[in-house]
C-alpha cells in the first residue's frame, strides 16, 4: 500500500482524544486505504485485534446495518470492557440517522471513534450540531504528485512522470492497471459513482443530462472566473435553457461530493472578500481528461489546478487575488502568515514574464512571493520573487 504519511501522522496526532475523527474526501481517494495503514500501526503499538472494529458500510457483509439503532447495537456488542476499542466507520453516510449512533459511541469512554464519508453533507445538519466541537475533520485527496513519485524507483524524469499523473489521474488504484484503456474504465467508473451516487442521488436531480452539461463546463473552464449565472447564459445561448437557481444547485452538490473546489476571491488591498469572480477547480486532473479529451488540455490552467491542491493539502486557505486591476493566480493563508503565487506553464518570453511579474510586484506588503513554472531551470529571483521550477516545489 501507498503511504500517505501526511494523513496517517494527523490520525496518529488525534489518537485518544475525545474528538470524532472524520476523513473526508472523493470516492476511491484512498479513506479506507489510509484506515488500513493506521489499523496496522495501532496493532504494532500494542492494540489487539479484537480492540479494533470496522465496518464498511459499502460492504454486502453490513446491508442489512441500515438504520443507527442496528449499527449501535452491531458495535456496543463487540466493545470490550475495561480496554480502549478503536471504531471504524466507513461511508458512514449510508446509515440514517447515523449521527445518532456516533453521539452515542462518542459518549462511551473506552471508544475511540473514526469515520469516512464522500459528502461533505455527513458534516453539516444534525450532524454538525449534535457533535459541535467535538470531531475533526481531515480533507483527503487523491496522491499528490510526490506521493505519486513515491511509488517509483526512478525519480530523475519528472516531467514525463507529471504527463502520466495528470493524463492517467491520481487514483490511488489507477497504479495498478495497465493500459489507457483499462484506466479510463476505471476513471468512467469513478465518475458515474460519484455523479449518480453522490449528486443525482443525494440531491434527488432528475435532468442527469443537463447535470453533465454543468459538469462538462466546469471541467473545460478550470482556472476562469465562473459563475452559476455565465455558466446559464452559455448553456441557454447553447439551446440549453437553465435557471441559475438550478446551476447553483448543480455546483453545490458537486462541491459537496468533493469532485470540484471553488476559489473565492480576495481584494488584497481592501482586504475584503468579494462576490463576484471566483473559480472552480477539480479534484483529478485525469477525470478531466476522461471526460473531454486529450484535445481540450490546457497545460496552464491544468498546472495552476494542481497547484491549487497542492495548497490545499498543505493547509492553507487559498483564494483568487485581486490587486487593483491585476489579478494573483493564489493567496495562500497558513499558520506562519499568507504567501502569494503565480503559475504560468512558461516564462521564457520576456513578454510573458513580465505580464506575470507585474501583479506580484504591484503587492506592497513583504509576504513571500512566488512565480512556479515548468521551465526547469535553477531558482531565480526577481527583485525578490522566487522563480521556482513547479515540479521541484511538488517534491518537497
Amino acid at each position: 500500500m501507498i503511504q500517505r504519511n501526511e494523513y496517517l501522522n494527523m490520525l496518529i496526532e488525534f489518537k485518544d482524544k475525545e474528538l470524532i475523527k472524520v476523513v473526508t474526501g472523493i470516492r476511491r481517494c484512498g479513506k479506507s486505504t489510509l484506515y488500513e495503514l493506521y489499523r496496522e500501526y495501532l496493532k504494532e503499538n500494542g492494540v489487539s485485534e479484537e480492540q479494533i472494529i470496522s465496518v464498511n458500510l459499502e460492504d454486502p457483509d453490513f446491508e442489512e446495518i441500515r438504520g443507527y439503532k442496528e449499527l449501535y447495537s452491531y458495535v456496543n456488542e463487540r466493545l470490550l470492557p475495561g480496554k480502549k476499542n478503536y471504531v471504524f466507520l466507513d461511508e458512514v453516510q449510508k446509515v440514517k440517522d447515523f449521527q445518532e449512533a456516533c453521539d452515542g459511541l462518542y459518549i462511551k469512554k473506552n471508544v475511540d471513534l473514526y469515520i469516512t464519508g464522500s459528502n461533505a453533507n455527513i458534516l453539516s445538519g444534525e450532524l454538525a450540531t449534535l457533535l459541535s466541537g467535538r470531531y475533526v475533520e481531515i480533507k483527503m485527496q487523491p496522491l499528490s504528485f510526490k506521493e505519486y513519485m513515491s511509488t517509483f524507483n526512478d525519480t530523475n524524469n519528472l516531467a514525463r512522470r507529471y504527463r502520466e499523473y495528470i493524463e492517467s489521474g491520481s487514483f490511488p488504484y489507477i497504479l495498478e492497471l495497465n493500459g489507457k484503456k483499462a484506466k479510463s474504465i476505471y476513471l468512467e467508473g469513478i465518475y458515474n459513482s460519484v455523479v449518480l451516487k453522490d449528486v443525482v442521488s443525494k440531491k434527488k436531480i432528475l435532468d442527469v443530462p443537463m447535470l453533465e452539461k454543468v459538469i462538462r463546463f466546469i471541467f473545460d473552464n478550470i482556472g476562469n472566473p465562473t459563475s452559476a449565472t455565465k455558466i446559464a447564459n452559455a448553456l441557454t445561448s447553447n439551446g440549453n435553457k437553465i435557471s441559475v437557481n438550478t446551476v447553483e444547485n448543480y455546483l453545490k452538490a458537486l462541491e459537496d461530493s468533493f469532485i470540484i473546489y471553488k476559489a473565492e476571491r480576495y481584494d488584497i488591498k481592501g482586504k475584503q472578500h468579494l462576490e463576484t469572480g471566483g473559480k472552480y477547480y477539480i479534484a483529478d486532473i485525469g477525470l478531466r481528461y476522461y471526460l473531454l479529451g486529450t484535445k481540450k488540455a490546457d497545460r496552464g490552467h491544468i498546472l495552476e489546478n494542481i497547484v491549487y491542491l497542492e495548497l490545499l493539502r498543505r493547509g492553507y486557505e487559498v483564494y483568487v487575488g485581486k490587486t487593483g486591476g491585476s489579478e494573483i493566480d493564489f493567496i495562500a493563508i497558513g499558520e506562519e502568515g499568507t504567501e502569494y503565487y503565480q503559475v504560468a506553464y512558461t516564462v521564457t518570453d520576456d513578454n510573458v514574464l513580465e505580464r506575470e511579474l507585474n501583479p506580484l510586484d504591484s503587492i506592497s506588503d513583504h509576504n513571500p512571493k512566488y512565480l512556479l513554472t515548468m521551465d526547469d531551470e535553477p531558482l531565480t529571483s526577481h527583485n525578490g520573487i522566487k522563480q521556482i521550477y513547479t515540479l521541484d516545489w511538488l517534491m518537497k
